[in-house]
């Protein structure tokens, strides 16, 4: 594909073909907060271990920019068969493409795989080069008879960015946890209501009783404690969606290269672990990603999940925690609800124009949402 000027765009599908130095000086240059889920590292693994692939539903399809012979962008993109393992739900439309006669997939999907977490999606360090990257997505839409290309949880500059190229903007809900320069967890409760921090104090103190919780990174983190989470992970997985989407050895692999970026706590009752939540750090976020458990306890999922993960961020100082998709039982846990971002392009121009009327009727009620759950957040008013 051409680019435009000199720049080239091709086509690869394995990152094993991009060199994982190129790819991260691209996906997380040093002036960016590193983002996990963008890495080499990352995206390579799910890869390798199967888990992205394309009997899975997701080849790889991914986009590089060169300049020179040198790579200067890049866009993690994939080949769908299905509409799974995205959380920004598209049902619908592919049911109406359908019942009309016409074929919904494949489709192009440009984002973390399995990871509702913000993050930047056409990785490029000039307008330029993120608008060639973009026309050689729609060229690739086009040669590969897609229906649609889709761009999940991009940043509010990209999206906007995306919107002007013509994409539809779509827009959507999470509840995301801010750091207020909190100096303790203590610190941050007393920014709360007097009720709402009697309510968590009460409810950390039920959730911890005969327990130990560890938080574990790095080195810490052994072998056995990765089985244990992904027993954790595969009856939780099986009982929401179905069809856990990781494999093992794709944690085995995060394990290998990413143990400084991972926050596993782990809940033990008389050293015995009974539950455990998988989180990535970020340059600035703390990103919470799966939970389980094989003991129920009172408000342990909230402890585990939530206010141990505020916990880290302000031992060590970052700026937000992102819990993952939905949950508005999260508000009572001082986590604010924020928008969140996707683009999507349409081939089919009647089906590209029902979209846009959904989206256009949808996107007031969405904002009227995020301000009516932001008036009960369990801070002090005023």
């Amino acid at each position: 594909m051409d680019g435009g000027g000199a720049l080239t765009i091709t086509v690869i599908d394995s990152l094993s073909a991009a060199p994982r130095a190129a790819w991260d000086a691209v996906a997380n240059p040093p002036d960016a907060p590193y983002d996990p889920f963008i890495s080499w590292d990352f995206l390579e693994a799910l890869e390798r271990s199967g888990a992205v692939s394309a009997p899975s539903g997701w080849a790889p399809t991914h986009l590089i920019a060169r300049s020179g012979g040198a790579i200067v962008g890049a866009m993690p993109l994939y080949l769908k068969s299905h509409s799974y393992g995205e959380y920004v739900f598209d049902h619908a439309w592919a049911d109406a493409m359908m019942r009309a006669g016409g074929r919904y997939y494949p489709k192009l999907q440009c984002a973390a795989p399995f990871t509702p977490a913000t993050g930047r999606r056409i990785l490029a360090r000039d307008p330029e080069t993120e608008a060639a990257l973009l026309s050689g997505a729609l060229t690739l839409m086009a040669e590969t008879r897609a229906s649609s290309l889709h761009v999940t949880f991009p940043e509010a500059g990209q999206w906007r960015r995306l919107v002007d190229h013509g994409l539809l903007g779509r827009t959507g809900v999470q509840f995301h946890w801010n750091n207020h320069g909190y100096a303790s967890y203590d610190d941050f409760l007393a920014a709360l209501s007097s009720q709402k921090r009697k309510n968590l104090r009460k409810e950390r103190q039920r959730a911890q009783a005969g327990l130990t919780i560890r938080q574990l990174t790095g080195d810490a983190i052994t072998e056995a404690h990765w089985d244990f989470f992904y027993r954790c992970y595969l009856d939780t997985g099986g009982r929401k969606w179905g069809s856990p989407y990781l494999n093992r050895e794709a944690f085995r692999l995060i394990g290998a290269r990413m143990a400084e970026r991972v926050l596993l706590i782990v809940a033990e009752r008389d050293g015995r672990p009974i539950a455990s939540a998988l989180n990535f750090i970020g340059g600035e976020t703390l990103f919470g990603r799966y939970w389980g458990c094989v003991e129920h306890v009172d408000f342990l999922h909230f402890e585990v999940c939530y206010h141990q993960a505020i916990d880290f961020a302000i031992a060590h100082g970052l700026k937000r925690v992102e819990a993952g998709a939905q949950g508005e039982h999260k508000l009572a846990r001082g986590y604010a609800p924020e928008t969140i971002y996707s683009a999507h392009a349409i081939a089919h121009p009647g089906l590209r124009e029902a979209v846009r009327r959904y989206l256009e009727s949808e996107a007031p009620a969405i904002a009227e949402e995020v301000e009516i759950l932001g008036e009960h957040t369990p801070f002090k008013k005023g």
